[in-house]
């Protein structure tokens, strides 16, 4: 049986390209278009949909209103088609907070190979949103008290044990929460943490500053010759590989604006392999949540190494590809839920 699939815009012209995108697949099938929020609630109840895109501005009822009631009175798969503005990037990780299962960009006529692209991409998102995992409801809301080192008890900072290790981490489907989630539990002293993220060049500086914002640890988008430091997230931007290098001061952050590795720039295994071959035993490994396999070998080779591995469990993942794919090959030393991977990596940074 097709996936159901309905498309959410105002624009006619956008709604006409997603659809015939999405009806090139052969197991998917849009079943209805509408070109405002009150529109697609009747679809919902009429085609019974199993999977939702959705623009994030949008006349009447923008698209946070909408999925925010969506999430409460039926929940389902939803991915955002979000305009690569700041306005859209901010909004989009705010769906994302509300229970969106994944974004696309807005599609970009820059060629037909790059209109190809976009549409496998679109395609690839949507056959994962109607297997994954929904996450429940919740409004965002700052009720969680960020760890800061004051907040932290002596005989917990002496089980934090902060040393000189530093911990890499990578994500993608599902992880822009999952990290925040991460990055919660983690106090200001921390060791240095540095994120690849799959997620295009324009979302990524919001996506620091939003985490900044709510985490004790200072969270920055990496420019390329940052000193690494404790007390400090370093976010892969989304134009290039992220690498950590060493020099006669310290470790300092290296971007390269090199061809795309398993599809993605930035890459986690163009991370990890720079974790692997210069910081060895002191480097602690982490991958969360989502699509694709990048991120296994590379953490396989940081584990090999001598590096503390860590993979996200399935039962608390929305995507269990990455995770998985480490785990199967054997890069994964310990898996643990989402709400207790903080904890296990900063016991094993001390």
């Amino acid at each position: 049986m097709k996936t159901k699939v309905l498309v959410v815009d105002d624009s006619a012209l956008m709604r006409g390209l997603l659809t015939e995108m999405i009806n090139t697949a052969t197991d998917m099938e849009v079943v209805g278009a509408a070109p405002d929020a009150v529109v697609a609630r009747e679809m919902i109840k009429s085609l019974n949909p199993d999977v939702l895109t959705l623009d994030v501005q949008m006349p009447k009822m923008d698209g946070l209103e909408f999925l925010e009631r969506l999430m409460r009175l039926r929940p389902m798969p939803v991915v955002m088609v979000s305009a690569y503005t700041q306005t859209g990037s901010d909004t989009t990780l705010k769906a994302l907070e509300l229970g969106a299962f994944d974004f696309i960009g807005k599609p970009r006529a820059d060629g037909q190979n790059s209109m190809e692209a976009y549409a496998e991409e679109l395609v690839d998102k949507l056959r994962a949103a109607k297997g994954a995992r929904l996450r429940k409801f919740a409004v965002p809301a700052p009720s969680v008290r960020p760890v800061t080192s004051s907040s932290v008890t002596p005989m917990a900072a002496a089980r934090i044990g902060i040393s000189n290790k530093i911990i890499f981490l990578g994500a993608s489907t599902g992880g822009t929460e999952a990290i925040k989630e991460f990055l919660m539990g983690v106090p200001a002293d921390c060791p240095p943490i540095l994120i690849v993220q799959h997620m295009p060049e324009s979302f990524t500086a919001s996506f620091a500053k939003r985490l900044d914002s709510l985490c004790a640890p200072k969270v920055i988008e990496a420019q390329g010759g940052e000193k690494v430091e404790s007390g400090t997230v370093y976010i892969a931007p989304g134009h290039s590989h992220m690498q950590i290098r060493r020099t006669s001061t310290g470790y300092v952050t290296e971007l390269q604006a090199t061809a795309p590795v398993n599809r993605h720039r930035p890459s986690v295994d163009v991370l990890f392999d720079s974790a692997a071959a210069i910081v060895s035993k002191q480097a602690v490994g982490v991958i969360l949540t989502g699509m694709g396999k990048d991120g296994a070998q590379g953490l396989l080779r940081m584990r090999q190494a001598g590096a503390k591995t860590f993979g996200q469990d399935e039962a608390s993942c929305v995507v269990y590809g990455m995770p998985r794919e480490a785990f199967l090959v054997g890069a994964v030393e310990e898996q643990y839920p989402l709400e207790e991977i903080s904890r296990k990596v900063l016991q094993a940074a001390r």
